[in-house]
């Protein structure tokens, strides 16, 4: 008996977007990275062929941070404390995209400035060819100081600067558009509020095609079933035909997981959680895995093993399986 397997036609379409330029498109990036592009549910090869892979980047900042977890610490040593040579062994361990962070203090607890943002994100640059992302702190004041001079500075790249948030978008945005970037648009898990944010940017002159959407997520236990229906929604509305949802996504597993005490704390928990160090990748790369699923375009992670992971998840489900 033939079991015909019904095949949902959607009449949107996730737009494509692409990162980083190459010395022919006037940067210096070894390549580019295309996304987005999808005409169906995440990996329904059945229904669309999924033109273009989800990408795995992994997350560095322009000093050693004090609050990431002690296994991390161990796993990159000494080049969490030069930005440029962290993007090399971030590279090294099999990231596709380099996502800088900005801090709000350097090493010595004095204020960031513009001159050390630029020189640590030049420094990047030039130690690695992959596209690169630069968020500020988080700060709306400092985030405005500190990403248009950096903007001016990659000129020509094609990089992504953010966050965009509903009260801290017009001068980020106004200095992407002004020096060639992209952004990424941040909302609290809010399907309207996405949206709401993507309609304020294209206002501005913003093409879509230079727009990266992050609706927020929480971690595996934290959160992530409400961040994964938000998501679902958002992809779901974009192949229905609304513009403003068809907008890629990037989200932060990596931000999240090792947040949780799951992931930060080795002693005083009980024996039953197992092995620190597995316990912790395990949930990385679930949450990463899940988000996947959901409709994710550009997954952030923090530890080599957990890119390791991910990028076999990901070769898995892309793999069109033989129909007899």
């Amino acid at each position: 008996m033939t079991v015909e397997i019904p095949i949902e036609k959607y009449p949107g379409a996730i737009r494509t977007i692409t990162l980083g330029a190459t010395p022919a498109d006037g940067g210096t990036r070894a390549h580019t990275l295309t996304i987005g592009g999808e005409k169906s549910l995440p990996f329904m090869h059945f229904e669309a062929p999924t033109p273009h892979t989800p990408v795995v980047a992994i997350e560095i900042r322009d000093r050693k941070p004090e609050d990431w977890s002690p296994l991390l610490f161990q796993t990159w040593g000494d080049a969490m404390n030069d930005p440029a040579a962290w993007a090399k062994a971030a590279e090294a361990a099999g990231a596709e995209l380099i996502q800088l962070t900005l801090s709000l203090t350097d090493a010595d607890g004095q204020p960031n400035t513009p001159a050390k943002a630029v020189a640590a994100v030049k420094a990047v640059l030039a130690a690695t060819g992959l596209p690169l992302i630069v968020y500020g702190p988080g700060q709306a004041e400092l985030d405005n100081e500190l990403l248009v001079p950096v903007a001016e500075a990659a000129k020509g790249e094609r990089i992504v600067i953010g966050l965009c948030e509903d009260k801290n978008y017009r001068t980020i945005v106004a200095t992407a558009l002004a020096n060639g970037h992209l952004v990424t648009a941040r909302a609290p898990m809010d399907v309207n509020l996405s949206k709401q944010l993507n309609i304020l940017i294209h206002d501005m002159g913003m093409p879509l095609d230079r727009i990266l959407m992050d609706p927020t997520t929480g971690a595996l236990g934290y959160g992530i079933e409400y961040g994964y229906s938000v998501m679902e929604r958002l992809r779901l509305a974009a192949l229905q035909g609304d513009a403003m949802t068809q907008l890629p996504m990037i989200v932060t597993p990596g931000f999240e997981a090792w947040k949780t005490k799951e992931s930060k704390v080795g002693e005083g928990v009980p024996a039953a959680w197992g092995n620190w160090l597995n316990r912790a990748l395990h949930w990385e790369t679930l949450t990463a895995v899940s988000l996947l699923e959901s409709g994710a375009d550009i997954i952030v992670l923090r530890h080599p093993e957990s890119v390791r992971r991910v990028k076999m998840a990901i070769a898995e489900l892309m793999a069109v399986p033989e129909t007899v």
